[in-house]
């Protein structure tokens, strides 16, 4: 063995073990629980630490109850033509595609649409 790698072994030997810094994952949020931002950094404010995965995802669409992530779902909603009586498109009463005059035969259709859980 040279001097070179007996110096380098010597100075290798005697390092401190390296430990990887902490890695913070924070969803930083106002009074409301609406979510202001994810976030590496400790900076003021309310925060809850949240897992890598949640972190990578970074959804906007929730709320935090009690320290916890609550998912928000948006109502959804079911749009379809009905036959109406007193308002609406006239439509040929063979095919709802064909529109009419008021004088002649015809169906009344309305769009209704109803939210879903």
């Amino acid at each position: 063995m040279n001097e070179t790698t007996q110096n380098f072994l010597e100075i290798f030997n005697n390092l401190e073990p390296w430990t990887p810094p902490t890695v913070l994952f924070r969803l930083y949020y106002d009074d409301q629980g609406r979510p202001i931002e994810y976030s590496h950094e400790d900076r003021p404010g309310k925060y809850i630490e949240v897992d890598p995965v949640t972190f990578q995802i970074q959804a906007t669409n929730i709320c935090v109850v009690d320290g916890k992530i609550i998912q928000i779902v948006p109502p959804q909603t079911v749009t379809k033509l009905v036959p109406s009586t007193v308002d609406g498109i006239c439509c040929n009463p063979k095919d709802v595609c064909i529109v009419v005059a008021d004088d002649q035969p015809h169906i009344k259709w309305n769009l209704e649409t109803n939210e879903t859980n």
